[in-house]
């Protein structure tokens, strides 16, 4: 059995170390375009801020540890075609120039995602980044780490736009945070979720810029601006964060059926409408556990899950993956917020028959310190009263009870039901009637 993987980061490094534990006698072979594998992009902006100085730390395994577990890794080699028909992948080492072909059993594509850039006039200009790759975040860092470096702009107020913007921030930076819509993270949260998380970020000095499409960049002098629709405005340092596209364009001449975006459909085993061929991370797209729908939600978690999902069948074993709620959660400054499961686009657009709740309750009790402001919003079904879907945005670990939410929807519990769980209190952690307690009561 020989076993191919495309890509050495999250997704094909766990189908990897799993195949090899399955099956001793697998010969698994993994080729990576980059110099690492095994990275933990998501650190990136943490790394950016020195919130950690050694880049190491995003490292789960090198090279070197997978192949003393017998995996043949190759790095820096290019995989540009598929061949359905002969089973085999043509492969260009980077470092010679020398093309090869490759058969295999099993394939998986784990080839990740890129950031969508738009078409910005002179965005290859000095000192306008993108971040998803260890030598982004090094050369940002070794920027932003200057005195030099004053003022910082933002391109995109998403999960790493925003994530970017606290790390900025961490370090002292004039930080402007440029979005084209009105509001950050536009349709991704609740639009009283997200008005709270902008006085946030006003409250910490970030410049807030809404409504404004940038069109480009210009260099005067050494001088380096933004130029939108609207204004112009001088910075020392860009990271554009508009969102991802899956890099899937070397599938073009396959039947590997894919989303319009371009990721790759697959199963609930991992596996796509060609036989033998599997596929996951930020290039396939997830079953949805509520809707059943396929869907893109390029997260590190489903990632790791569909992966080793995949890593199991490649090898012979039967593994399934329950489907993605699209569960994440992200620090605001000051503020964590999380969602999970079914928004109300998403359930109209089912045609579910749903109600909402939203409340403001507090997360501990009044008489020990650090008592803080938490709000939860609920969907369900209106006449069963099965919770659906939720948001979470709060401060000292609030994020952590959209984990509660998760279980709830898998569990198919009501909001009566979720109104008397019996959850934990002490007064430095909770109050008696959990917020949670709190949402699930309050829901008619």
């Amino acid at each position: 059995m020989k076993i191919v993987i495309i890509g050495g980061i999250a997704a094909g490094m766990s189908a990897a170390a799993k195949a090899r534990r399955v099956s001793k006698d697998a010969e698994i072979i993994v080729y990576e375009m980059g110099e690492i594998i095994s990275f933990g992009a998501c650190g990136l902006p943490y790394y950016v801020g020195d919130f950690f100085s050694d880049a190491d730390f995003m490292i789960a395994r090198t090279v070197e540890q997978m192949r003393e577990a017998g995996v043949k890794v190759q790095t820096t080699h290019r995989v540009l075609s598929v061949s359905e028909v002969s089973k085999t992948i043509e492969v260009k080492n980077l470092q010679s120039g020398e093309n090869f072909t490759q058969n295999y059993d099993k394939l998986m594509i784990a080839t990740g995602a890129s950031v969508i850039k738009p078409p910005f006039k002179n965005v290859d200009l000095d000192n306008i980044f993108t971040l998803t790759k260890m030598e982004d975040g090094k050369q940002i860092k070794e920027l932003a780490m200057s005195e030099d470096v004053k003022d910082v702009t933002v391109i995109g107020a998403g999960f790493i736009g925003i994530e970017v913007v606290e790390a900025m921030k961490h370090l002292g930076k004039h930080v402007r945070l440029i979005q084209r819509s009105g509001r950050v993270f536009n349709r991704m949260f609740d639009e009283r979720i997200t008005d709270l998380m902008q006085v946030e970020l006003l409250a910490h000095g970030v410049e807030l810029v809404l409504n404004e499409g940038v069109q480009g960049f210009e260099e005067n002098d050494s001088a380096l601006s933004v130029k939108t629709d609207k204004n112009m405005y001088n910075t020392d340092l860009v990271v554009i964060a508009t969102g991802f596209k899956p890099n899937t364009e070397f599938l073009a001449e396959t039947s590997i059926k894919r989303l319009s975006n371009g990721a790759i459909v697959v199963n609930e085993k991992s596996e796509t409408n060609v036989s033998d061929i599997y596929a996951a991370g930020d290039c396939a797209s997830v079953p949805h556990m509520l809707s059943g729908e396929d869907v893109y939600i390029p997260l590190a978690t489903g990632a790791n899950k569909l992966g080793r999902v995949a890593g199991v069948n490649m090898a012979g074993g039967t593994a399934i993956y329950p489907g993605s709620l699209g569960s994440s959660c992200v620090k605001v400054m000051d503020y964590e917020a999380a969602k999970t499961g079914l928004d109300e686009v998403s359930a109209e657009a089912l045609g579910i028959d749903f109600n909402t709740v939203f409340v403001k309750d507090k997360n501990q009790t009044d008489y020990y310190p650090g008592q803080e402001d938490i709000y939860i919003k609920l969907v369900y079904e209106k006449e069963s009263k099965v919770i659906l879907g939720g948001e979470v945005l709060g401060k000292n670990a609030a994020a952590l009870r959209i984990n509660v939410i998760a279980m709830a929807i898998k569990a198919k519990m009501t909001t009566d039901e979720l109104g008397m769980m019996d959850f934990c209190y002490a007064p430095p952690i909770s109050k008696t009637w959990d917020p949670l307690n709190v949402a699930g009561n309050a829901a008619k």
